[in-house]
């Protein structure tokens, strides 16, 4: 294959940035060669921008129906990637879908299952798995440096949003318009970076406030705690109702402990294990010798754009896919956990109840705002104003 041929689903914010990036050929060996939105004035849009070159659809039927590309990406609301995906999969055609994978685990399992059954080459839009920062992290863990992990903690409070932000958009932080907030709009990369960082944990218990500091339906304040399977335990913190806020993760091991912050990766190593430590040390009081280390960090943020030349890579050649898509379905279980874990107030075991979640989401979404609003007119927005 010269060139891998791409048809983007969705051309609001960020789908038009991908077909951007597509069309000024920063992405080697692939070229825009169709779009598809519901929305009129962004087809209009995208005529006046690209040309007649790249087809324009209205429906997704005619889109892939078409055999315009050879692959697609979904850049949709939320609710839309499974049932997309699972479409475009099986027309047979590579798949690339902007996060989240969805908002509930049980589309994304039956998305992931046509997946593997497809052949095709099927990713996700992961795009903080090229920050060197934490790619770094990942191989220090992997590689055993900082030992058996002991405690994990991510602060991610610097997401503030004011109202007229959820204002913008009438399915903003509703139930069924996004079927979240925080959680699922601003941290499905944080969570997908910390489960592959430190894995997965085996029970949640959370905390949440929906609409503590805003006008709004779904949470916008979290805290939640977390375990792990060799008795490691984590906490994750985020808002968008704090300013200044902080972006901080710290892992430690048994072995030392690292933190980044302000892009800056710092490791504090032992010369000897704690656990070692603890049991041969005499002396009374004292503890490990520690270095402080400032971690090198080598290699570019490629971001959106690297997310999608692997994509195509792997189209072309095989390559290994930076964020396979079936992964998709690891932050998400954590963020649904976290979720069922504040609507039932007590803790929640992963693998979750994924029949209990949707049906407390589903309550939720027929009392939601948007949806009430919906019904009056007799229709669900799905532009892809992601």
């Amino acid at each position: 294959m010269n060139k891998v041929r791409i048809g983007i689903i969705g051309i609001g914010a960020m789908g038009s940035n991908h077909a951007e990036s597509l069309v000024t050929d920063k992405i080697p060996h692939a070229e825009l060669t169709a779009v598809c939105d519901i929305s009129g004035e962004r087809l209009e849009w995208a005529k006046k921008k690209f040309g007649e070159q790249v087809k324009r659809f209205h429906n997704v039927d005619d889109f892939f129906n078409s055999n315009a590309f050879n692959a697609v990406m979904i850049v949709t609301p939320h609710y839309d990637h499974p049932s997309l995906a699972i479409r475009a999969l099986q027309a047979g055609y590579h798949t690339l879908i902007e996060k989240p994978a969805g908002v509930y685990t049980k589309a994304v399992r039956e998305m992931n299952e046509v997946a593997k059954k497809s052949g095709k080459v099927f990713g996700i839009m992961y795009n903080q798995r090229t920050n060197p920062l934490y790619r770094k992290v990942k191989d220090l863990m992997d590689s055993g440096e900082l030992g058996e992990l002991k405690r994990t903690v991510w602060i991610i409070t610097n997401w503030y949003r004011p109202q007229s932000y959820y204002d913008s958009g009438g399915w903003r932080a509703t139930w069924s318009g996004e079927g979240g907030g925080v959680l699922l709009n601003q941290d499905p990369h944080q969570l997908d970076l910390w489960q592959w960082i430190c894995g997965m944990p085996k029970r949640v218990r959370a905390f949440m406030d929906f609409g503590k500091y805003h006008d709004i339906e779904v949470e916008d304040d979290v805290t939640a705690y977390v375990e792990y399977d060799n008795g490691a335990t984590g906490v994750f913190i985020t808002s968008t109702g704090e300013a200044p806020g902080t972006n901080r993760l710290e892992v430690t091991g048994d072995k030392g402990k690292i933190v980044i912050e302000d892009g800056k990766l710092t490791f504090w190593r032992l010369r000897v294990s704690e656990r070692v430590f603890n049991r041969e040390f005499k002396g009374g009081f004292g503890s490990p010798e520690c270095w402080k280390c400032d971690i090198p960090i080598e290699g570019d943020n490629t971001q959106h754009v690297g997310i999608i030349e692997n994509w195509t890579n792997a189209i072309r050649n095989g390559a290994e896919l930076i964020a396979p898509g079936i992964e998709g379905i690891d932050g998400l279980t954590i963020s649904n956990a976290m979720h069922l874990s504040a609507w039932t107030d007590r803790w929640v075991d992963i693998p979750l109840d994924e029949d209990l979640f949707f049906e407390q989401l589903t309550q939720r979404i027929e009392q939601s705002t948007f949806q009430k609003k919906q019904n009056d007119v007799g229709t669900l927005d799905v532009s892809g104003t992601h």
